[in-house]
């Protein structure tokens, strides 16, 4: 009989990162730890793989880390969400505000087919911009988002009821 672990005990606080008055949740010690990284991926890929997605996108950095085994467990393809002027040749952009800044993501134009569905991993949500973002982009290629998961979702920030209109998932909450 295999244990199943205790995934929030793999995450670290810290705090005044990266600036004063934000607690990180640092996901580090669940990728090193074997058997959390495997749990983790085996939940996350047993929610998506309910959703029938042709692809996986994930959002750079850290939703690449997951989002590729979360694909690669379900059968799928996988598409990277990078920073500007990362990806050749051709891509579109968003641009989206941060609890602490402002960022922007690109997508090949050509890596979303018309109607492909899509289900997209990004390690936390906080207020919801960076996904609410890329989902757009998304739909502007004509993919469909079928689903959005998260390692973890912090509940004080609200971004579940800015992405109200998608079928969300999380492996913990605080």
């Amino acid at each position: 009989m295999k244990t199943e672990i205790d995934l929030r005990s793999r995450i670290r606080e810290v705090p005044d990162f990266p600036e004063p008055g934000v607690g990180f949740k640092d996901i580090a010690p669940l990728l090193g730890d074997a058997a959390a990284l495997r749990q983790a991926v085996a939940e996350l890929a047993d929610w998506t793989a309910e959703r029938k997605p042709d692809l996986v996108l994930g959002a750079e950095a850290r939703g690449f880390w997951l989002g590729a085994a979360i694909a690669c467990a379900v059968g799928c393809g996988f598409v990277p969400a990078r920073r500007p002027g990362k990806l050749p040749p051709e891509t579109v952009s968003a641009r989206y505000a941060l609890e602490y800044g402002e960022n922007a993501l690109e997508v090949n134009a050509d890596a979303i087919a018309d109607g492909a569905r899509v289900v997209i991993h990004d390690d936390v949500l906080a207020t919801g911009g960076t996904v609410q973002a890329i989902a757009g982009l998304v739909e502007q290629l004509g993919g469909h988002v079928v689903g959005i998961n998260f390692v973890i979702d912090l509940t004080f920030l609200g971004g579940r009821d800015r992405l109200s209109d998608y079928d969300l998932h999380a492996l913990i909450s605080y």
